[in-house]
């Protein structure tokens, strides 16, 4: 009878401690798997960060590089001409593209206009995006997202605008809950200032 009573503890007991290490390893599983998926989230979120400031930063530099003039710049966005597509010497709304922030600071994106309307527009007349200024020339505007989520957007510039030659675009974004400072530089490649007259207005070659 003891033999057999041994033998039932001894089992109970060999069954409580498989039953805990077997607790033990799936414990350490189930923490190692959401540790993998962490690091697996964090590395996505990186990566998506680095391709979309990969992708702002070929797009801006082109941009700027091969542009004609920085015609406006209000803080919140800058207005650039883009180039002369019907070779008049002058600026009209289709040749124009903002590189916009918003008031907030918190974006970056392009805006350009589809229009047909090829009345010429002199720098001076040239207003910050959010004004609306461009509608009559305009009826629309094409928004192409650069960095959708950033912060503190900063532009600067060698020289004001239309003198400008080198732009600066500096923004804050968010990584594994820590913000990093990037920096995008440009400069303008076949600047146009020789169709500039003393008021930093554009006179076409028969003025």
């Amino acid at each position: 009878m003891k033999k057999t009573r041994n033998k039932n503890g001894l089992a109970l007991i060999e069954l409580i401690i498989a039953m805990i290490v077997t607790s033990i390893v799936l414990t350490a599983v189930v923490t190692l798997a959401c540790a993998l998926d962490t690091v697996s989230d964090v590395t996505n979120e990186t990566s998506k960060n680095q391709a979309q400031i990969r992708f702002a930063a070929l797009r801006v530099s082109e941009l700027i590089r091969h542009c004609r003039l920085i015609c406006s710049a209000t803080g919140d966005d800058l207005a650039v001409w883009r180039a002369d597509d019907d070779n008049d010497g002058q600026i009209s709304i289709s040749e124009l593209v903002y590189i916009e922030c918003g008031s907030a600071r918190d974006h970056l994106r392009f805006c350009d206009f589809p229009s047909s309307n090829n009345t010429a527009i002199n720098i001076s007349a040239i207003g910050s995006f959010e004004s609306d200024w461009w509608s009559a020339y305009s009826s629309e505007a094409n928004y192409t997202e650069m960095i959708p989520e950033c912060s503190n957007v900063q532009f600067g510039f060698d020289v004001l605008a239309p003198q400008s030659r080198f732009v600066t675009i500096s923004f804050d974004v968010v990584e594994n809950g820590i913000a990093r400072q990037c920096q995008i530089n440009a400069t303008l490649r076949g600047w146009a200032g020789n169709l500039l007259d003393e008021g930093g207005n554009i006179v076409s070659d028969d003025d």
